[in-house]
């Protein structure tokens, strides 16, 4: 999250200079249409993986993480790089992800994805129509955590060896596993204090993210640092709360991310702005 937030507010540095000697205005989207289509897209995915088989998914799913990824890495390296530089550089990361992705390398190349589309995103909405989205999804995500939603998509993607979330070992030697390896369902019906790994769900750092990106572009850096470190002190919570209470079950992190960072954001408000 340190890495991803320091990452994104680099990116969005780079990117506001160019968007300046540009005059580039962000578009300010409306939380109306980036609403719908999340969920449009929830319902897409959930009926693909319901219908089709994965055996017919696997190399689609994996196609699409390889673009995803080159197009994170080219968002943060052509703002350091020249296009030369940064699009080989992008098309050498998905393809190695694509031949060889170990999770060491999957949590790498989706650290810089999510980071630059953070920054990205962030410059498209104003701050208050994003935290209002974000504490929309963070009620999505208890209820889909609730029923079995959640955890069911992340089962299925990972049997395609595809997954958006970050994978954390105990064990360095294991971080050199391959995504194949990962398996949602058998984490599942391990107790927890058996389990070699923990699994982190990309929206949960994503949406932080593309928040503190936002608050970046409408009010600076340090009111962007300041909702960073609270969204930080969410995800810590969200631990705490599964291994204290949950006692190791599947754990909606994104809500108490939501709310802390709806609070670093009105401190900022009043305070930074």
């Amino acid at each position: 999250m340190v890495l991803a937030l320091a990452l994104t507010l680099y990116v969005a540095t780079r990117e506001k200079l160019f968007f300046e000697e540009n005059q580039v205005v962000s578009p300010d989207i409306s939380l109306g249409p980036v609403t719908a289509y999340f969920f449009g897209v929830v319902v897409v995915m959930g009926l693909i993986l319901f219908i089709i088989p994965l055996s017919k998914l696997r190399l689609i799913f994996r196609a699409l993480f390889t673009l995803m990824f080159a197009c994170g890495v080219f968002i943060v390296i052509a703002l350091i790089l020249p296009p030369a530089v940064a699009y080989p550089v992008a098309i050498i990361a998905g393809i190695t992800w694509l031949f060889w992705d170990r999770i060491w390398l999957h949590n790498l190349l989706f650290l810089i994805t999510l980071s630059g589309a953070g920054a990205v995103f962030g410059f498209l909405f104003s701050p208050w129509t994003f935290m209002i989205f974000m504490l929309v999804i963070a009620v999505y995500d208890v209820v889909a955590v609730r029923f079995g939603f959640m955890v069911w998509m992340a089962d299925k993607l990972s049997e395609s060896a595809t997954m958006p979330a970050f994978v954390f070992f105990k064990k360095i030697k294991d971080w050199r596993l391959r995504l194949k390896n990962i398996r949602v369902g058998d984490l599942k019906k391990e107790e927890p204090d058996r389990r070699e790994y923990a699994i982190l769900g990309g929206g949960d750092i994503g949406f932080p993210l593309m928040l503190t990106g936002s608050v970046f572009f409408a009010s600076g850096l340090a009111s962007a640092m300041l909702v960073g470190v609270f969204a930080l002190m969410g995800l810590m919570s969200a631990l705490l709360i599964q291994l204290l209470w949950l006692k190791g079950k599947p754990m909606p992190a994104l809500p108490p991310i939501a709310f802390l960072s709806l609070i670093g954001f009105i401190i900022a408000s009043l305070f930074l702005s």
